[in-house]
């Protein structure tokens, strides 16, 4: 199982990627709330297709758990049972997590989806613990930062329901999508611990800073593109059904998230060049360059065109994507002397 360790961690890298595809989507979709509740979906492993099924009526079993919606509240049956030819209450309890109840197909079987992939990440991350047995004697750090992946999907599942829980509260949403990122990059560092450091590269101690740098106001523009993505949610709530004046009005956090594009590239733009003139070998700064490019023509799109649907999943991935490919050019720089 050694020789295949790698493969195992970049397979749960993927998926952990994926998960963050699946979270994009739903918040892209507005899906957010499309199962009210956790780790079921309207208290069904396999969620509902038509309000029918969340609706009472005659002569319908019911399962300890499974949940109506009646008088615009979610109600969950205590017991089993089958109803008669009127509705009793006493079979019946209140969801008390919170008082969103409503049903839209589409959007549930697109949380349903997220948590589907979230399901797969965490089986593979598992399945990578398992297999980090195996490198205790190359590196016990390797099997004790496994087994941390595992918990911090555990914990990340945890702040999924409390988002849930909490109806898209935007700070949750920030955190879950900054621990996803935090999880990127130990499955990253995994990888590079249990690949041969290569000698051609040449560490250099203002690059590796600049890069630090570069990584962190990543993590901010991340951040700030979170809160901006909330301020949209709420011009949408308020009834602007027009995606030209969803950011007619932005709030002082769009124009630091604009900004800060502008910082991020001339950091990696100073990287790229620095790294060009002195043959540092660092050949990760051109995807760099070009995720940044791609980010901000992104961005672009959707504040010039309106938002184009898909959009605003790209724009969030490649942020994720970009982050990632930062950090592991630290693990590089950081694995080599320096000259």
């Amino acid at each position: 199982m050694k020789k295949h360790f790698t493969s195992i961690a970049k397979t749960a890298l993927v998926l952990v990627y994926l998960v963050i595809v699946a979270g994009a989507l739903v918040r892209m979709t507005g899906s957010g709330m499309g199962c009210p509740d956790w780790p079921k979906c309207f208290g069904y492993y396999i969620p509902p297709t038509d309000i029918k099924e969340l609706t009472w009526s005659e002569n319908h079993e019911f399962k300890k758990g499974q949940v109506i919606i009646k008088d615009e509240s979610l109600l969950v049956a205590k017991d089993n049972f089958t109803t008669g030819t009127e509705f009793d209450a006493s079979h019946w309890k209140k969801y008390t997590k919170h008082d969103y109840a409503i049903f839209n197909a589409s959007h549930t079987w697109t949380e349903y989806g997220n948590r589907l992939v979230g399901a797969l990440a965490g089986l593979a991350c598992f399945i990578m613990a398992i297999a980090s047995f195996s490198m205790w004697k190359q590196s016990k750090k390797i099997t004790l930062l496994s087994w941390l992946v595992v918990f911090m999907m555990g914990f990340q599942a945890w702040l999924g329901a409390t988002v849930v829980y909490s109806v898209l509260n935007p700070v949750k949403i920030t955190v879950h999508m900054v621990m996803a990122l935090v999880i990127v990059a130990v499955i990253l560092y995994i990888i590079r611990l249990a690949k041969p450091v290569s000698s051609d590269k040449i560490a250099n101690p203002m690059f590796l800073t600049i890069l630090w740098v570069s990584l962190g106001l990543t993590l901010i523009q991340v951040v700030l593109g979170t809160q901006v993505r909330q301020f949209v949610d709420e011009q949408v709530k308020s009834g602007i059904g027009n995606e030209t004046l969803w950011l007619s009005k932005p709030e002082v956090s769009f124009y630091f998230h604009r900004t800060f594009s502008v910082v991020v590239f001339l950091s990696s733009l100073f990287l790229y060049l620095r790294n060009k003139r002195l043959g540092l070998g660092f050949s990760k700064i051109n995807w760099v360059m070009l995720l940044l490019a791609l980010e901000i023509a992104s961005g672009i799109a959707m504040y010039y065109l309106h938002f184009p649907f898909g959009s605003q999943t790209i724009h969030l991935v490649l942020a994720s994507i970009l982050f990632g490919v930062q950090f592991y050019m630290i693990l590089e720089a950081r694995k080599n002397k320096t000259a």
